[in-house]
């Protein structure tokens, strides 16, 4: 029998081909977005809409948002996958102290939020999942990206921690972290840059959404159940 997954950031390609194919495999589905309604009423259309329970449109950049998802949260939740937020590409020292403060409350605070919300009943239960989406370069950092490594890493982070306190209630919590995905996240690159980093993975090739999501619904099987805490690359060897 299926679950009911709440995806964050449902409306990114990520999140959509995570959405896709939770559904395919039976899940009931709760999904968040921001600004993409549109992608989520074309996701709607696409998929039976018995597996979908409910949308919800929540800003997780500040305090208000994350109030506001939480309380519109009224369907048990199983397991949680966050696939929420935008990179941010730019000098360290350029960076403002506004964009700092909305990259730590989309991927650090909003899901330590979301998570305290939810796991009460899931130690109740003894049971639940949950898996980030992190980054490549949550472990390694990268030049231009320094904010969004640095919120990445606390994810990474997180999930070690957490995972540690909650196993013996029967919880497993887990992360995928991405390489070069050919998502829209990387569309701001021209060709050249695409070119120069395919050209450093052995795999030569950039990953697909699909092959994110296969290791998402992996991890969300009772086959991997012994996985917990772990932060699984998927980068083509980069």
């Amino acid at each position: 029998m299926g679950k009911n997954v709440l995806i964050i950031g449902a409306s990114g390609d990520i999140g959509i081909a995570i959405a896709e194919r939770l559904a395919m495999e039976g899940h009931q589905l709760l999904l968040h977005y921001n600004q993409q309604k549109k992608v989520i009423d074309q996701l709607m259309v696409k998929l039976d809409h018995e597996c979908i329970l409910t949308t919800i449109q929540a800003d997780l950049c500040g305090e208000i948002g994350i109030q506001k998802l939480l309380a519109e949260l009224v369907y048990p939740v199983d397991y949680i996958v966050f696939a929420s937020g935008p990179a941010y590409y730019g000098l360290f020292q350029e960076t403002s102290e506004k964009t700092m403060d909305e990259m730590l409350s989309l991927h650090v605070k909003s899901p330590w939020m979301i998570t305290r919300h939810l796991l009460p009943p899931m130690i109740q239960k003894k049971a639940g999942k949950i898996v980030f989406i992190t980054s490549i370069w949550g472990d390694i950092g990268a030049s231009h990206e320094v904010v969004y490594s640095a919120v990445k890493g606390a994810q990474n982070s997180f999930v070690k921690a957490l995972a540690k306190e909650v196993a013996p209630s029967g919880i497993s919590i887990n992360a995928v972290s991405p390489g070069f995905i050919d998502t829209k996240m990387n569309r701001h690159l021209i060709k050249e840059e695409k070119e120069t980093i395919i050209s450093e993975i052995p795999m030569n090739r950039a990953g697909t959404a699909s092959e994110i999501a296969h290791t998402v619904s992996f991890l969300l099987d009772n086959k991997s159940s012994y996985i917990q805490g772990e932060i699984i690359g998927v980068n083509g060897g980069w």
